[in-house]
């Protein structure tokens, strides 16, 4: 499977990435993470070019990575800086590749595709992760589908009147008036559901759980698996700033073609030096992310097998609206990537 490479990909969140080798899997290539002696975040090709061992087997010198099969050494370029053997030679090809990349907020973004398009401004702003006015919950997993069928399930929020009915069902949730908003490298689905009760994961830090509420839930895309949701409730006419909100990170990288890196967190605005509400946080992100979304996906990849969504004729609904526009964006993208060779992409429209 293509996948888009002129692009960011987070890779880790910034506790992962330690003094230590710590190897990961992203859109197939074997990527290997540590931190150099000053803290600096550094993501280099895990597999060694001498007899293709992973180099996270090896040990760190210093901020050179020593491959533990015949001791090559590599420094954070990629560049082999030690040969053991022999004359002490270094072969001109004895080097892995090196990852432009950015530690900012609270995770680490790679540039996948030509280091010399890389453009730390392009990262997508996810600042609310730091915000001192915020409490943030998160964590990541691995789905066994396809980053796209994740993608498709965020920008598609209907399904949580099903798959998560127990905490987040919604009477009037489907009827709401429901916008698509396309601006640049970005797609908004914006829900707006005046005068409702509120879901059952929020009416515990209600006063009054009966008494209507005006409740939304906005997701804005970045390409190509960047997705920030705001959901909240707040009295009825009373403006948003006043009410309680989650800011809810959802970034997918692929690891293969029907593998997937869910890096999500929760960002609340009430209750921050809480531990209850911190362990209701965990408990359905637990239940809706690792024990409903996570089986229906795979189940679904499962189904599908190898063969491609638009290959099998989806029926479609008005609720697919923002889903459907996110996968042709990533049509014009992946299209533009591959007639520009290496020209910069992403301009979709002016």
């Amino acid at each position: 499977m293509a996948f888009l490479r002129n692009t960011w990909y987070v890779g880790a969140w910034s506790h992962e990435v330690k003094r230590e080798l710590t190897p990961r899997k992203l859109l197939g290539e074997p990527v290997l993470f540590y931190r150099k002696e000053n803290g600096d975040a550094v993501a280099i090709g895990n597999r060694c070019p001498h007899r293709f061992a992973p180099l996270h087997l090896g040990r760190l010198v210093g901020d050179a990575v020593e491959c533990g099969y015949h001791g090559l050494q590599f420094d954070c370029s990629g560049a082999c800086v030690d040969n053991p053997h022999g004359d002490h030679r270094i072969p001109a090809a004895a080097k892995v590749r090196s990852y432009p990349l950015v530690e900012q907020h609270g995770l680490v973004w790679l540039w996948m595709g030509e280091p010399g398009l890389a453009d730390p401004a392009d990262v997508p702003d996810y600042s609310h992760l730091v915000d001192p006015a915020l409490k943030t919950i998160g964590d990541v997993m691995l789905q066994k589908a396809n980053y796209e069928l994740v993608v498709d399930n965020l920008m598609d929020l209907t399904h949580v009147n099903y798959l998560h009915a127990p905490y987040q069902k919604n009477d009037d949730f489907l009827a709401a008036k429901h916008e698509v908003v396309h601006q640049g490298r970005t797609l908004d689905s914006l829900r707006s559901i005046p005068s409702t009760t509120a879901p059952p994961s929020f009416t515990p830090f209600l006063d009054d759980p009966a008494k209507p509420v005006d409740y939304w839930l906005n997701i804005r895309w970045h390409a190509p698996g960047a997705c920030l949701l705001e959901v909240g409730v707040v009295p009825v006419g009373r403006p948003r700033s006043e009410g309680i909100r989650r800011q809810g990170t959802h970034i997918v990288t692929p690891e293969t073609a029907t593998t997937t890196h869910y890096f999500y967190a929760s960002s609340r605005n009430y209750l921050l030096d809480d531990p209850k509400a911190d362990l209701e946080t965990r408990n359905w992100q637990q239940l809706g992310f690792h024990e409903q979304d996570k089986p229906m996906l795979e189940a679904v990849q499962e189904m599908m097998g190898t063969t491609d969504l638009d290959a099998l004729r989806p029926v479609l609904l008005t609720s697919d609206a923002a889903a459907v526009r996110v996968r042709r964006m990533m049509k014009e993208l992946m299209k533009a990537e591959t007639d520009a060779g290496s020209k910069p992409i992403f301009v979709l429209n002016k």
